[in-house]
Formats: C-alpha cells, structure tokens, sequence
C-alpha cells in the first residue's frame, strides 16, 4: 500500500526530573535529507540516529527536533552570546530597507528569545538516558511512519481513480475512431476535385493507405492501457514505488501526446485534453508518493 512522504510523529520520555520532547517532520524530497534540529543528540550517536531514520522512512526531507523541559529549582539556562548576536545580526540585515529597520531592538527581543539553539542546553547523557531517549525517538518515527501510512489511503484513492479515468476514456476515443477515417477520406477526395486533378486511382489509394497508417492510433491506445495497468501493480506491489510511479506517468503522457498529435479529429483531441488534466493530477500526487 502506498505512503505519503508527509507526516508528523512525536513522543515523550522523563529523565529525572527533566521531560523530553521528540517531534519529527517530513515532506516530499528525492532522497533522505536528514536534519537532526537539537542539540540534545550527542555527537556520536548523531550516525546512529541517522541511520535509524534512514532505514525506517526511506526518502524524504525529515526533521528532527528534541527540546527539554526542566523542572523548576534547576537554575537559569545560559544564552549562547555568539549565536544571540548572529541572529540579532541576520535580523537587522534583513530588514534593511524595510518598516522595521529602525524599530526599537526590545521589539525584536521576544523572537530573538524563540529562536533555536540560542541556549546552552547540550547536556551529557549517560548509557542508560540515552537509551531512554532513543527509545523516544524510535517511538516519534514510529507515528511519523503512521501518519504516512493513513496519508497513503488517501494518495491511492485519489491516483486509481486518476488512472481509471484515463482508462475510461480510451472508448470514447475509440467511438469517434471509428467515423475518423470516412471523414479524412472525404476531406482528401473533396481536395482533389477542388483542384481539378485527375491522380491515377491505384496511386491515389495507395497514398490514402499509407497517409491513414501515419494517423493510426491503435498502438498508442494499447501501450496507454498497458501503463495503466503497470501504474496500479506496481502501487500494489512495490514497497516504495513514488519514483517509479513518476517515470510511469511520463510514459504515460508521451501515448497521450502522440495519441493528440495523431487525432486529427475534434472531439478526440477534447478526450485528449481531459487526459492530461487527469495526468498532471497524478504526477503532481507522485512527488508525494513514498
């Protein structure tokens, strides 16, 4: 079954009187871009977490975010000054040439304060913390992987029903193939009396066979069936099919282009437009697709 690339998960654990807060966040992105947001994570298990994440959730652009809620008597944190000032710099960078350029700078203290990592929190965990607290994480990853499993429903329901519209369509282009043919023929004979010309018979339905043969769609509507055949199997089969799916829906809209290109008819180059607009929803649904 499908997954979405978007979704949230988050979790809790206590170590001693401090609690802990896990949150992780992803979105669409063609490989796993992993950005751990905190500064609670020790530096050598950041691979670890990393890896953990990687194998869980595949692809996409995470973030993980850890912060700490102290318990009351432990004393004031300590602002990083460097990274205060760094912020209070890029802010007033920023907002050159702006209303807020020459505004007070207590208006700007209280997001200066919100800002991330502006305090000293690192603190060193030991074995048994550590644990505790990747404990929390593999619990984060799990309702992030949930969330994407219940968007996933949807994404399929939303793409099938894409793909059998496209499906349906080919018998209406197949109802107007059928009164193609008479009416080219028509339009070509009509031509030449126009012209006054008087081609040799045999010549003349020689070049309506082989002009005919150029216009001939029945390839194109056997191979759109078959990619749309192969689009639903492997959103069936495949455990992470979103690439894939990607490259089907291009194959699919090569058939749709050659398919208009071909019509030569009114109403089927109507159809054609209706399949487009069915197609670019599905590619638009794949970027998400896991």
């Amino acid at each position: 079954m499908l997954k979405s690339m978007t979704g949230y998960g988050k979790a809790e654990c206590l170590l001693g009187s401090d609690k802990y807060l896990v949150e992780i966040r992803s979105v669409n992105g063609k490989n796993a871009d992993i950005n751990l947001k905190s500064s609670l994570i020790p530096r050598d298990k950041e691979v670890e977490v990393r890896k953990y994440i990687a194998e869980q959730l595949g692809r996409g652009s995470i973030d993980l975010f850890i912060t700490v809620e102290r318990a009351e008597g432990e004393g004031a944190r300590q602002i990083n000054r460097d990274t205060f000032v760094s912020y209070y710099h890029q802010i007033r960078q920023a907002a050159k040439g702006t209303m807020l350029e020459y505004c007070d700078p207590d208006v700007i203290l209280p997001a200066l304060l919100r800002m991330p990592d502006l305090f000293e929190t690192r603190t060193e965990l030991d074995p048994g913390q550590w644990e505790t607290l990747f404990a929390a994480i593999r619990e984060a990853v799990a309702g992030l992987d949930a969330f994407r499993r219940k968007e996933g429903v949807s994404l399929w329901n939303d793409v099938i029903a894409q793909v059998e519209k496209i499906e349906n369509y080919l018998p209406e282009v197949e109802r107007y193939e059928r009164e193609r043919v008479p009416a080219i023929r028509e339009r070509m004979e009509a031509r030449i009396k126009e012209l006054a010309l008087q081609p040799d018979a045999n010549r003349l339905e020689q070049e309506m066979i082989f002009w005919l043969e150029k216009l001939d769609i029945n390839e194109e509507k056997v191979r759109l069936r078959q990619h749309c055949r192969y689009f639903r199997e492997t959103a069936e089969t495949e455990p992470m099919p979103g690439r894939k799916l990607g490259f089907i829906a291009q194959e699919m809209g090569r058939e749709i282009n050659t398919l208009g290109s071909k019509a030569n008819h009114a109403q089927i180059q109507q159809i054609v437009v209706k399949m487009k607009d069915e197609l670019e929803k599905i590619k638009e649904q794949t970027l998400n697709i896991l």
